[in-house]
């Protein structure tokens, strides 16, 4: 059986995180995963959460009957700049500590850096798990790796090599749906990455987007032309080109029993139905 969980991200600009949880409860989700936001997480920042903010979070699960499944922080623990990756792991310590405060066993996250050193990047991340390895065993949290755009490593092979390389059994692997392109160099292989990761899927992100390498790489254009930067979506269900049948069929098919992630940015103004409407598709995909 897979967790359905609700990124609330859309909601963080309405409402608390604490009240983003109960929100989730009003649409049908047991389970949330809480992304970078202001309150709790930001991105490559100290944590601002505190114990009182997490009685908070504590206090709408009771509520709301909605369990913080997994949580998505992004530092930047791959940088080449040692003073600023030793700031990003001591960030990364404090999440741990209130991660276990909220008793969450599974995190997720990216692993940052630039993809201009890839080497120099991949040294210091590697670096970082070796640091941080106690802090994750010593709280028995577990970690999930995404490629990301504009990372140090954007592809899946390469992620997955890198993740496989850690040779730790608490390090698992996170499939990025509306990284589909990205991950693939425009080829969008979702059975052939899907399997080739099954022994350390733990968690898939759901939602869309398009190619950005279709139709000569004019599906976007960014102007200046040539500029080094990265274009994704993340969509609902059906609003671009990720083969979501051969996705679907392909989880079911290595028997996926981990987290589903509805992870649909930027239509604040139909949040509600989207999001509503992809947990009703995700719960028909894998009923039973």
């Amino acid at each position: 059986m897979v967790d359905i969980a609700l990124d609330p991200n859309m909601y963080y600009f309405s409402m608390s995180t604490a009240d983003s949880i109960r929100k989730a409860g009003e649409l049908g989700y047991k389970y949330v995963e809480l992304s970078p936001n202001e309150e709790f997480h930001f991105w490559q920042r100290y944590p601002k959460g505190n114990r009182e903010f997490i009685e908070g979070l504590r206090k709408a699960e009771k509520e709301s009957g909605v369990r913080v499944r997994t949580i998505n922080p992004v530092q930047n623990w791959s940088s080449p700049d040692e003073r600023e990756r030793g700031y990003q792991v001591r960030n990364w310590r404090r999440i741990l500590e209130l991660a276990d405060m909220l008793d969450v066993r599974e995190i997720v996250s990216e692993f940052s850096g630039n993809p201009n050193t890839p080497r120099e990047c991949e040294q210091a991340w590697f670096r970082s798990i070796e640091e941080l390895a106690p802090d994750f065993e010593k709280y028995g949290i577990r970690l999930n790796m995404e490629a990301h755009p504009y990372d140090y490593v954007e592809t899946h092979d390469e992620a997955y090599r890198t993740v496989a390389a850690t040779d730790k059994d608490w390090i698992g692997y996170e499939f990025c749906c509306p990284h589909t392109f990205h991950l693939s160099n425009g080829v969008g292989d979702v059975e052939r990455m899907i399997t080739s990761s099954a022994p350390k899927l733990r968690e898939v992100h759901v939602a869309d987007t398009f190619n950005h390498l279709a139709n000569d790489g004019n599906r976007y254009i960014i102007n200046p032309p040539g500029v080094d930067a990265r274009v994704h979506q993340h969509n609902a269900i059906g609003n671009g080109e990720v083969p979501w049948d051969r996705v679907f069929s392909s989880l079911r098919g290595i028997h996926f029993d981990g987290v589903l992630s509805v992870c649909i940015f930027g239509w604040h103004e139909w949040a509600d139905e989207l999001n509503k409407k992809a947990l009703a598709r995700l719960r028909s995909e894998f009923a039973g």
